[in-house]
């Protein structure tokens, strides 16, 4: 059996009523990852697993839309009803201090190492997160920030926030599915986002079986990113619509 992917969000830069921002659980048998965990996820993630039964959270960059949710994930691993060791974390140079800076209230340090046992991720780390094997790669967004692969009978890659780039092509080479942003409605010269037709063309360019647009912006409709990533890629388009489950492969 191979990956599944469920969209728990994907908006930006802010959640919309029906829509939080973005986050993914990627799944194969009995091992669960949170990959990505935006304003507003930790809620539709507990519609599929318990937070206690998450093996490990992946997070692309520290821009909130994509990690603001580790702070309430903190407060329910230390300070509610949830009991276990600290959730693995992977995630950008930093990450600790950042969680620390918006969590510490007084004089001491908040122990977010008590919460999450961290890994600092760096080009080419590479992890075994139960059956699944995950590889990143540092990517361009204009802060440290990285794409992953997942690999478990089938072979899912994930953009995060990123302009095309040569590394995530080769990240995304032969991939069953490439989830990839297009935020931007237009080129710009200092991108920092794919446009859709730029998914299309990284989807491409990669040789990937399938294309699942996210990190849609909202001066585009999920069906004219769709079309116009289309326009670039031959293979099957879809939108990644909050609450949907996609087998991978």
């Amino acid at each position: 059996m191979g990956l599944s992917l469920t969209v728990l969000g994907c908006a930006t830069p802010y959640p919309s009523t029906d829509n939080p921002c973005s986050g993914y659980l990627v799944s194969h048998n009995d091992t669960r990852l949170w990959m990505d965990a935006g304003t507003g996820t930790l809620g539709p993630l507990q519609r599929h697993t318990r937070l206690e039964d998450v093996d490990a959270i992946w997070i692309s960059h520290l821009h909130a839309d994509h990690s603001a949710d580790l702070l309430t994930a903190y407060y329910a691993l230390l300070y509610a009803d949830i009991s276990r060791s600290p959730i693995p974390l992977f995630g950008p140079p930093g990450i600790a201090d950042r969680l620390a800076g918006f969590l510490t209230n007084g004089p001491e340090r908040s122990p977010v190492e008590s919460a999450f046992e961290i890994t600092e991720l760096q080009d080419g780390h590479q992890a075994t997160i139960g059956s699944m094997r995950l590889t990143t790669a540092a990517v361009e967004h204009g802060i440290p920030a990285f794409a992953v692969r997942i690999e478990a009978g089938t072979s899912l890659t994930y953009s995060g926030d990123t302009a095309p780039c040569a590394s995530l092509t080769e990240l995304a080479r032969d991939t069953d599915v490439l989830l990839c942003e297009a935020e931007s409605a237009e080129k710009t010269p200092d991108m920092v986002h794919h446009t859709p037709e730029g998914a299309g063309e990284t989807a491409a360019a990669a040789g990937a079986g399938r294309l699942i647009v996210t990190h849609v912006g909202r001066s585009l409709s999920p069906r004219e990113a769709v079309t116009r990533a289309s326009s670039r890629y031959p293979g099957p388009v879809d939108f990644a619509a909050p609450g949907r489950t996609f087998t991978v492969g």
